[in-house]
């Protein structure tokens, strides 16, 4: 009995370890940045923010701006692709495309779409589609860019969505009941599980993401259920974005950029 309760002693603090191991960072640089929402950081050094309603690309040495008053509110910016940037202008059902230089290319009112759409999460995906929710339908789909026709991929979602994410291949999403799925650009819906109640959420993959929750970071794998908390050298933060190994933080006033090797 006594070898019996020491073995499953092993074993819970064995698990208890796996779960906090900490996973370090090196810190790379810190930035000043005069922003209301921080988008994102490009490879090449460049930042995207909002500030007063204004789009920027800014590199402390080349700037550009896109602004468009009539649209209303920015409500989200797809980075996927930094030469086809997407603005989402959801009060006017609107996206706008911009090029590397925020030169706009192409606008779709979806008011104006054959089929009644109301989009309300879109994302750039492969073979110039977009990934697209239409409010109306409770549908995500493949919008085309240049049939501008919409393709459901799902039948109506149960659940309203409270965060998203998407890259060419896959639309992920957060119900408000926090149980994850992706979506693949056949229509395959896979359940990621229930997730932590969390400030901010960033999918890496099908299996992995980080998320946020009091100033703390942590990443989650959910195929060996790991969960693992990140060191950083921040007291607290407004948002975060990770890309290729680079997480950056985003305070009130500057943005700092860490190297992060994931297991």
């Amino acid at each position: 009995m006594k070898i019996y309760f020491l073995f499953i002693i092993v074993i819970i603090s064995t698990t208890i370890f796996s779960q906090e191991k900490s996973i370090a960072t090196s810190f790379i640089a810190t930035e000043f940045l005069d922003a209301d929402t921080f988008v994102g950081k490009d490879k090449f050094g460049f930042n995207y923010y909002i500030k007063n309603n204004v789009f920027f690309k800014n590199d402390n040495l080349e700037l550009f701006q896109y602004k468009n008053v009539a649209l209303g509110k920015i409500t989200k910016v797809d980075l996927l692709n930094p030469l086809k940037i997407i603005l989402l202008y959801e009060d006017f059902n609107t996206i706008i495309i911009v090029d590397n230089q925020l030169n706009e290319i192409q606008k779709i009112n979806f008011s104006e779409n054959q089929t009644p759409i109301v989009a309300s999460a879109f994302g750039i995906a492969a073979q110039n589609k977009l990934w697209l929710f239409n409010n109306l339908t409770q549908q995500l789909g493949l919008f085309d860019l240049v049939k501008n026709n919409f393709q459901p991929l799902a039948t109506p979602f149960s659940t309203s969505i409270k965060l998203y994410q998407s890259d060419y291949n896959h639309f992920y999403w957060v119900d408000i009941l926090n149980h994850a799925y992706s979506c693949d650009l056949f229509g395959k819906i896979n359940s990621l599980g229930k997730i932590p109640i969390a400030d901010e959420i960033k999918f890496i993959s099908t299996q992995e993401y980080i998320y946020s929750k009091d100033n703390q970071l942590y990443l989650v794998d959910s195929s060996k259920n790991e969960t693992n908390p990140i060191t950083i050298d921040r007291k607290s933060f407004k948002s975060f974005s990770y890309k290729e190994q680079i997480l950056t933080i985003f305070t009130d006033r500057e943005i700092s950029t860490f190297k992060i090797q994931l297991p």
